[in-house]
């Protein structure tokens, strides 16, 4: 059985990667791959009613993280839609690169530790959108965003409880 799952994960694993390659969208093969997953685990396990819940457990996991997605993208679109990233983006004077990269920076780190890591990634991912015009630049940009948005995160009293955690053991090597 658990061949069976490590090779049925890989193959799904790999045709997501070769999403374009292969011409399947990777949210089909994501959803077939864990749907054999599941089946094959259900069939090797003799406790039904074990699998059912752990079944359950783990779509209530996928929810949350969905709904909670869904609410902060809303959040964002409604700024967007009454022109609410205008009142950041006017006020940003500097076209030089290195410049708006740091406001960008200390504007994610301090954002950051008051939303949450996920909430201000995407805000400030929003507004570098408006800002920058090259895909180069946005990609630099989303990886200072990322960065700056676990370390705010970290930095704050309440920030987020894993990135804190992920600090304290990166300085205790």
């Amino acid at each position: 059985m658990i061949s069976a799952l490590i090779i049925i994960f890989v193959i799904t694993y790999a045709s997501i990667t070769l999403e374009h390659t292969i011409r399947i969208n990777k949210s089909a093969s994501a959803l077939l791959g864990a749907g054999l997953l599941w089946t094959i685990y259900a069939i090797a396990t003799n406790n039904p009613v074990d699998v059912g819940h752990q079944l359950s457990e783990s779509i209530v996991s996928t929810a949350e993280i969905v709904f909670f997605l869904i609410g902060a993208m809303t959040i964002v679109e409604v700024i967007d839609a009454h022109n609410g990233f205008e009142v950041i983006t006017s006020r940003i004077k500097t076209r030089k690169l290195t410049s708006m990269l740091w406001i960008i920076g200390f504007l994610t780190f301090f954002l950051s530790a008051i939303l949450d890591n996920l909430t201000a990634t995407i805000v400030m991912i929003s507004l570098t959108r408006k800002l920058l015009q090259k895909q180069e630049d946005r990609l630099l940009f989303a990886a200072i965003v990322v960065i700056s948005a676990n370390a705010g995160g970290a930095w704050s009293p309440i920030g987020d409880v894993t990135t804190t955690m992920l600090w304290i053991g990166l300085n205790e090597r």
